[in-house]
């Protein structure tokens, strides 16, 4: 379908999955492309037998889905992700998937099953339809005889407005998606309204030289810690370029990187003999991310500001936990790396598990999660700078508060914890009851009672595993036992105390008795 007033080109295939005696699934498109906040359709026909050992066989059930649940597609109407966003009409064997207001999560592929009466039940379409939602808006500006016009490969939002730029100028008040009266010595440039950050490569309006500043890539994704690159090539139509530099676009006026304190000692500038130039930025943080401009001066003419260069992003890498199922000694795990990085940046991932590089065939991780195993993800050219692990529990430790003796009515805390990425959930139980007693990483007895006694452990478990901790023992003495016993040893100390007064006047007669004989002795002998 040619591009027309409306600004925009679908690309248009057909897919058709079939299986044994009549059983079809046909996609009208396999791929679509969408700006963010547009209205999505996707649709496709179906085909089955009419009758199967002279049973009519009838559809029971029909819908879309993107992911499973425990080996179940999960129908889309069901996703809270696309609550109140999606419709699904079906008539004479034909289905739509309409979504409104997509966003780049909407992401992804998706499709088609039915179920009916027939005894292998589900039928599903592969390979579905690959949805791609970006905020690039994808223009591109073409050529007429003396006008252009400003074009995009996905669909746009109905209501629109677009901005024109000549050298890197914005042109006041043309807001149509054509514009007239241009110069052969100009190049030009438009954007969508609202997606100022994605304008069109600028063209030059003749095969002739003209000013103009082109970069390698309009979106950059760099992670922490790493060195990134953006590239141009620019001409000058007006004579010898007199000066250069790169800036980062913002409302006070640009400043030269190589003299912002921001950069210093992290910015390079390599330029090239035939008109080349490239920014070096080493040691990257999430604060240099942001719209990154090229200017030159030759003579009176310099380059404009207000059309956006390209668009750095700089991320930490995190890998999600998309689908799981655990087995008896290893989890089957989906796994996806996600980053802040728009998806314009056509990123490529590599995976990692026990420090050796899994293949994968889309950039997800699909396989077995054993205890012990880590896994992490990284983009592709930059392995070094990989995402923080991913792992099931360990055995957890449990602790007891207080750690001597429990006493009844008294406040007792058992705590459990495990090393785990996702972060595990804790459950309780006590070993003579299966079910559990409590969630969460501690058990409180506000008031413990002496039927609460008995071992308890925990389990730690996320989506990639779950490991069961040693039995702890609680004992909780009763009050009354315990001043039972206080008693009788407050009573012995009682009875004690008179002996040992006793022994110790004793021991003092005796002493006193054996000084006044020894005194006696001393004066008869000194009277002889």
């Amino acid at each position: 379908m040619a591009a027309s007033a409306a600004g925009f080109l679908l690309l248009l295939s057909a897919s058709v999955v079939r299986g044994d005696n009549g059983w079809s699934v046909t996609f009208t498109k396999t791929e679509i492309c969408a700006v963010e906040g547009v209205t999505v359709q996707m649709s496709c026909s179906y085909e089955y037998p009419s009758s199967f050992k002279d049973s009519i066989i009838s559809v029971e059930r029909k819908f879309w889905f993107t992911r499973m649940n425990e080996n179940e597609y999960v129908d889309l109407k069901s996703n809270p992700q696309y609550d109140h966003r999606v419709e699904h009409q079906c008539w004479n064997r034909s289905c739509t998937l309409t979504i409104t207001n997509v966003r780049k999560s909407d992401s992804g592929v998706y499709r088609f099953t039915f179920i009916s009466t027939h005894p292998e039940g589900k039928f599903t379409g592969d390979p579905g339809v690959t949805l791609s939602v970006t905020d690039d808006s994808n223009l591109h500006v073409n050529k007429y005889y003396n006008w252009l016009d400003c074009s995009s490969r996905c669909p746009l939002p109905d209501q629109r407005s677009y901005i024109w730029y000549e050298n890197g100028h914005e042109l006041p008040h043309q807001t149509s998606y054509y514009l007239e009266n241009v110069d052969s010595a100009h190049s030009y440039s438009c954007a969508l309204r609202g997606h100022e950050a994605f304008p069109a490569p600028s063209v030059c309006v003749s095969d002739q030289t003209c000013n103009k500043v082109i970069y390698t890539d309009r979106s950059i994704c760099a992670v922490k810690g790493s060195s990134v690159e953006v590239s141009c090539t620019y001409n000058s139509h007006s004579g010898s370029i007199t000066s250069t530099y790169w800036f980062r676009q913002s409302p006070s006026q640009p400043q030269d990187l190589r003299t912002d304190v921001q950069f210093t000692g992290r910015v390079q500038v390599l330029e090239a003999a035939t008109g080349g130039s490239t920014l070096r930025i080493s040691d990257v943080t999430e604060t240099d991310s942001g719209q990154y401009g090229f200017t030159f001066r030759a003579g009176g003419f310099e380059w404009g500001r207000s059309l956006s260069g390209p668009s750095l992003t700089v991320t930490v890498l995190q890998v999600q936990v998309i689908t799981s199922t655990l087995q008896d000694s290893y989890t089957d795990a989906e796994l996806r790396c996600l980053s802040s990085c728009s998806s314009a940046a056509r990123l490529s991932y590599v995976w990692f598990k026990n420090g050796h590089e899994v293949p994968t065939e889309d950039g997800s991780y699909r396989g077995r999660v054993h205890p012990g195993d880590a896994i992490v993800c990284a983009l592709k050219g930059r392995e070094n700078f990989k995402s923080a692990s991913v792992y099931a529990p360990d055995v957890p430790s449990v602790s007891v508060v207080p750690s001597g003796n429990i006493l009844e009515n008294s406040l007792v805390t058992l705590t459990c914890s495990s090393d785990a990425n996702p972060a595990a959930n804790y459950t309780w139980y006590r070993d003579s009851h299966p079910e559990s007693v409590h969630e969460g990483p501690q058990l409180v007895f506000s008031s413990i009672q002496s039927s609460d006694s008995g071992h308890f452990y925990c389990v730690a478990e996320n989506q990639l595993g779950r490991k069961r901790s040693e039995s702890i023992s609680v004992d909780v003495r009763c009050k009354a036992v315990m001043i039972i016993n206080i008693t009788r040893l407050t009573l012995v100390v009682l009875m004690l105390i008179p002996v040992f007064v006793l022994s110790l006047w004793m021991r003092q007669t005796t002493q006193r008795s054996r000084t006044t004989w020894c005194d006696l002795l001393s004066h008869k002998k000194q009277t002889t």
